[in-house]
């Protein structure tokens, strides 16, 4: 791919001196030269030529920044002593040059940090974003969209009520099935669950409990202290060999707390835990929650994508045996943050936690925007009101590139867990501790001097993992499964190739071979 792009800086300044008018040629009069004036009248506004000048220099600096990611390191960092020099400043009374700051941000802050759509950064669940995506933020918040009550906006309403059908069309879920988009997996787990609360405990939580695995989010913990739940009120059963929730262990533990008068109300299933990418059996699951009367709670986040490829089929009717679904566009339907949904089967569930006019203290302010004739205010169905867009990079992502497209990416990603899992497997030095899910895989660099002390082969990966990101060439880190510290890799990049994999394997390799033998 080639990449013309005008070097930074060269784009005409915001602020800058204009340069002096030409005279004018012999036997003419020519008017002097007004400045253009702002957009709009008092502060806070710039003139046309300012802002296209800032505006084409930003975008400049966007495609310039896509174009040559994996030109440096997947991942850079500052000490806080070295950043302060840069934004530790007293708060500003005097403005400066838009078209100035912006290199500077794009030149000394904003690359401090891992770079997840760089080819060879497997770490966490590395999202790569897409140009459309950019605009689509861009335009959005030129308009002040706000998706909240219909009134407020209708057309980004309707542009959200769209990329949810969409979503679910890709998921395989029935059409009354509906839902919101929120800033990521931890606000949607937190919505389902708090609709989940007030559909089966009625706003009493004596004895409430509710389960899980201990490969569960911790965003799960985090959404049942929120709901008012304490600790013993979470329960997070061990997994099983494969790392997913047990139902044998689940309903013993459901007929434990029965007996003890205990209410059961709950259970949130992991499609693609954040460690090994494993699936708990969400069919087996339904069924027994079904027979107990508890809301099934499936967090997709990342895993839920995989309904899109061919692999993925059978997937899409067991996520519609849930009653509540969470699903990050910006983790494997390769969105920018944020840009996660909670979608359910029964909408009116989330009205009925949610809706305005249970909360108002003041009714006469919102009654205005209150939903009519068909009307779907978003604000009635989340905790947020004012709400950005956030579907928009959905909708012209999909209508740029078509759904193909994804489905093609999500089977690449698959196909590099593959790849790189049979590479380990074929690798003397190497050894597969979980194999592919999803894109994930974790393996374990063997000792070169062949020990097998746990404490030393933990120390080894963590070993490798510093000294493969003190290349500048990948980015790989560690987990813990079974108690004890392997590597992890999460191939979903539609960018990365296999010979990335290959590249960051061998630099695993070579870290053991150059590690010190006291390790």
């Amino acid at each position: 791919m080639t990449c013309e792009i005008p070097p930074a800086g060269t784009a005409s300044r915001v602020n800058a001196p204009v340069t002096p008018a030409q005279p004018a040629p012999a036997g003419e009069t020519r008017q002097p030269r007004q400045p253009e004036r702002p957009y709009r009248p008092g502060e806070l506004a710039l003139s046309p030529e300012q802002m296209r000048a800032a505006g084409h220099h930003a975008v400049d600096l966007v495609v310039q920044r896509l174009c040559t990611v994996a030109d440096g390191p997947p991942h850079a960092a500052a000490a806080p002593a070295a950043l302060q020099p840069l934004l530790g400043e007293p708060l500003p009374e005097e403005g400066g040059d838009l078209t100035g700051l912006l290199d500077q941000l794009t030149q000394d802050v904003l690359p401090l940090g891992i770079r997840f759509d760089h080819p060879r950064c497997f770490a966490f669940v590395p999202t790569t974003g897409n140009y459309p995506a950019v605009l689509a933020d861009l335009l959005s918040t030129a308009h002040l969209s706000v998706p909240g009550a219909w009134l407020v906006g209708s057309g980004p309403s309707a542009v959200e009520l769209t990329a949810l059908n969409w979503l679910k069309q890709l998921l395989g879920l029935p059409d009354h099935w509906g839902g919101l988009f929120v800033s990521g997996g931890s606000l949607a787990n937190l919505t389902a669950l708090a609709a989940a609360r007030d559909h089966q405990l009625g706003g009493d939580l004596t004895g409430a409990r509710l389960y899980c695995s201990t490969q569960a989010h911790p965003s799960v913990a985090r959404a049942a202290h929120l709901l008012g739940l304490g600790r013993d009120q979470l329960v997070a059963l061990e997994p099983d060999p494969d790392q997913r929730l047990d139902p044998r262990n689940l309903t013993a533990q459901l007929d434990a707390d029965l007996a003890a008068g205990l209410r059961p109300f709950a259970v949130v299933a992991t499609v693609g835990t954040t460690g090994t990418g494993a699936v708990d059996p969400v069919t087996d699951l339904a069924r027994l929650c079904r027979r107990h009367g508890l809301w099934l709670h499936v967090d997709g986040a990342h895993g839920a994508a995989f309904a899109l490829s061919g692999r993925g089929h059978d997937m899409r009717e067991a996520l519609g045996r849930a009653d509540s679904l969470t699903f990050d566009p910006h983790k494997w339907l390769f969105q920018p943050y944020e840009t996660g949904c909670v979608l359910v089967r029964d909408p009116e569930l989330l009205k009925a936690t949610f809706r305005m006019a249970r909360h108002h203290l003041d009714t006469g302010y919102l009654h205005p925007a209150e939903a009519r004739h068909g009307e779907v205010n978003f604000d009635d169905l989340g905790p947020q009101q004012s709400r950005g867009l956030r579907a928009l990079k959905v909708w012209l992502s999909l209508k740029t590139f078509g759904a193909a497209a994804f489905r093609r990416a999500v089977d690449h990603g698959l196909h590099l867990s593959d790849h790189a899992a049979a590479r380990i497997n074929a690798h003397p030095g190497l050894e597969l501790t979980s194999k592919p899910s999803l894109g994930i895989l974790t393996f374990r660099c063997r000792p070169g001097g062949g020990s097998t002390d746990p404490a030393t082969v933990d120390r080894l990966q963590r070993s490798v993992s510093d000294a493969v990101r003190a290349t500048g060439q990948a980015l790989v880190l560690t987990t813990r499964l079974r108690g004890r510290t392997v590597l992890r890799m999460c191939t979903i990049n539609p960018a990365t190739t296999t010979a990335d994999i290959d590249t960051a394997l061998d630099l695993a390799h070579r870290a053991v071979l150059a590690a010190d033998p006291r390790l």
